[in-house]
């Protein structure tokens, strides 16, 4: 009898087990002893059916909970290999973000905080490529036992992401309209963004001007854009859409509406050197909220969703597994920048 088969039979006896639990355990059991290194194969479910008795389901069930452990991974046609030794590891995530802004590198704390060490968390960024994130999704597939993907909001996308089943997906972020079967914790961008600048009227009106810096084709949300406009149009305000703010351009009694930090650090170098009053000679509102928003140039007004609670929602997802379906509270932070 192999060192393999034996570790899975002396698991056996053990009521409190179940049969792919004794399995799983065994090949861990396996692993932890040295008997199975990287790179080993492990038997086939037929060569295991007859070895060991147990139906062909019940393997499936472990070789399957070893992949999603990040142990086991599957190769067409070849078998089963061991890919990993940390045997610690209760579930493989892959998480796939737009990129590593300061908001959603405070949605990745959180989430690891929250998991804990034994959940194994792989980050990927598509930069809002349609064709990075296919590649991604591509590279990743039936890799990992939980996929949590701030998605693209392209019409080809939803395609994509229903090929991952519903109990190991979590859309997070941006919404994306998937069968209802799946789950997602994501902002709303259009009516509260809207809502917010209704707030602000007294302080935007104290200006002459009102510039939302919004480049087409990035990974802004749109939503923002068809707010923007339909709050200007609706409360005459003399607003300006620009892709990107030039160095050197900045006019007073103008309030500026940055998404990007890149533009809103540009705006603050300008109005620094121009010594223009934050607050007074120019008005400064920025999307997504973070502590230096908070404390620079006395404090920059925001609109921002709670990225600690998202992360908190998707962590417990994953961990408990249960469907969920929010869009998370966005707030909107009133400072001394407008």
């Amino acid at each position: 009898m192999s060192p393999l088969l034996q570790k899975i039979y002396d698991l056996q006896d053990i009521n409190s087990l179940s049969k792919h639990e004794q399995i799983v355990n065994g090949i861990i059991d396996a692993i932890d002893a040295g008997v199975l290194k990287v790179g080993d194969k492990l038997p086939s479910i037929n060569e295991m059916v007859s070895e060991v008795g147990y139906a062909r389901k019940t393997f499936v069930k472990a070789y399957t909970e070893l992949k999603e452990r990040g142990l086991v991974e599957s190769k067409n046609l070849k078998g089963y290999y061991i890919i990993s030794e940390e045997t610690n590891v209760t579930l493989k995530v892959a998480l796939i973000l737009f990129a590593f802004h300061s908001f959603q590198e405070d949605f990745y704390n959180t989430f690891r905080k929250e998991l804990g060490k034994k959940y194994h968390i792989d980050v990927f960024f598509h930069h809002n490529n349609l064709s990075l994130f296919k590649t991604i999704l591509d590279n990743i597939s039936r890799k990992y036992g939980m996929y949590v993907i701030a998605p693209i909001q392209e019409e080809e996308v939803p395609a994509m992401l229903k090929q991952i089943p519903p109990d190991r997906l979590l859309i997070v972020d941006r919404y994306l309209k998937m069968p209802k079967d799946y789950s997602y914790v994501s902002q709303e961008f259009e009516d509260i963004t809207y809502q917010k600048l209704e707030e602000l009227t007294p302080q935007i009106k104290k200006y002459d001007r009102f510039v939302l810096f919004f480049k087409k084709n990035s990974d802004f949300p749109p939503e923002i854009l068809a707010a923007f406009n339909r709050y200007v149009d609706n409360y005459q305000i003399n607003g300006i859409v620009l892709d990107s703010y030039e160095p050197n351009t900045l006019k007073k009694s103008t309030a500026y509406f940055s998404i990007s930090d890149t533009q809103l650090w540009k705006v603050l170098k300008d109005a620094r050197k121009m010594e223009y009053r934050i607050g007074a000679d120019i008005g400064i509102l920025a999307h997504d909220d973070n502590i230096v928003k908070e404390i620079a140039f006395g404090g920059i007004t925001t609109i921002s969703t709670d990225f600690t609670l998202m992360a908190k929602k998707a962590a417990h997802f994953v961990k408990e597994g249960n469907p969920i379906k929010e869009i998370t509270p966005t707030y909107l932070r009133q400072r001394n920048s407008l």
